[in-house]
């Protein structure tokens, strides 16, 4: 007797998991989404020319890496600053490329400036007093503009998309006036 209890407790457990499942597999993505298009997304991300690429993105990168180790001081951490830097940005464009979507292209600008601000920032540590301070501020200055461009990018390719209108279209007048 518990046994078959047990087993309509799970089977129960199971349909109502399954029911509950079924509508978000089929909802439609909504607009600026990055899973626009999942099945594309996989079949690229899949696809040998995506996985090529992003195998030369790490070859450059440890190739870069490889060339600071000859430096010291800062301008080595500057060196792998700039590698590693060059690495996200590289893969933050193929995911774009990959994706597809204003949010992404979104995504890849923003890792660009944080980046470019990280490198800015090392490179203001070789110098002193005011002059440091001034260039850290110009450095995260321009990456708050940075970011705030690709913010408006964004906002206005997502403007630019056709929206689905849920409300149903108005009645059309007759020619008698009524």
């Amino acid at each position: 007797m518990r046994m078959n209890t047990l087993y309509a407790a799970l089977s129960g457990a199971f349909l109502l998991g399954a029911a509950t499942l079924a509508p978000a597999q089929t909802s439609n993505a909504p607009a600026g989404s990055t899973t626009a298009h999942p099945v594309k997304n996989a079949e690229v991300s899949a696809s040998s020319d995506y996985r090529a690429q992003k195998k030369q993105i790490d070859d450059a990168y440890k190739a870069d890496k490889a060339s600071c180790k000859s430096m010291s001081g800062n301008a080595k951490d500057v060196c792998q600053k700039e590698a590693k830097a060059k690495e996200k940005i590289a893969k933050a464009d193929l995911e774009a490329q990959r994706k597809g979507t204003p949010h992404a292209q979104y995504e890849a600008a923003k890792t660009k400036a944080e980046q470019n601000y990280d490198v800015a920032k090392e490179k203001c540590e070789d110098q002193k007093g005011a002059d440091k301070t001034a260039c850290k501020k110009q450095a995260k200055a321009d990456e708050d503009k940075a970011i705030a461009d690709a913010k408006s990018s964004r906002d206005s390719m997502a403007s630019n998309t056709p929206a689905r209108s849920t409300t149903p279209p108005a009645p059309a007048k007759t020619p008698s006036g009524k």
